[in-house]
């Protein structure tokens, strides 16, 4: 099948712009799936597949107070359910949180990024 995605990609590797397809599906760890991430599922997983390429499974594991281990491993399962294996080590956002940080400081230094201290009601305002 094509379409718009596929063709971006298909001119990107003829080009030589890119040389591989690097998917992601990106899940945050704080409820069950629906059917919306089950079709993310088949177009990130999908696409890598076609193409021979790869295909993450990273947590966005940013909010702890909602999050839990028992939705890691139902999306986990969802995905092998649904025929689908992703690339490598079953990644999590929480590992890179220093790393984000030290980017967000150096945008912040360079005047490309600020810290937004307003309330909610000023936002509201």
């Amino acid at each position: 099948p094509t379409n718009f995605i596929r063709q971006i990609i298909d001119e990107d590797l003829a080009s030589g712009k890119h040389t591989t397809v690097h998917t992601r599906f990106p899940p945050e760890p704080n409820g069950y799936l629906h059917i919306g991430h089950a079709k993310s599922i088949c177009l990130n997983f999908g696409i890598a597949q076609d193409y021979k390429g790869q295909c993450n499974l990273r947590f966005d594991d940013t909010n702890p107070v909602k999050e839990d281990i028992e939705y890691v491993e139902s999306i986990k399962n969802d995905v092998e359910w649904l025929g689908f294996h992703w690339s490598g080590n079953v990644r999590y956002s929480s590992d890179y949180f220093d790393q984000l940080h030290a980017y967000a400081i150096e945008l912040i230094n360079k005047g490309l990024a600020y810290v937004d201290e307003l309330t909610p009601e000023q936002i509201r305002e």
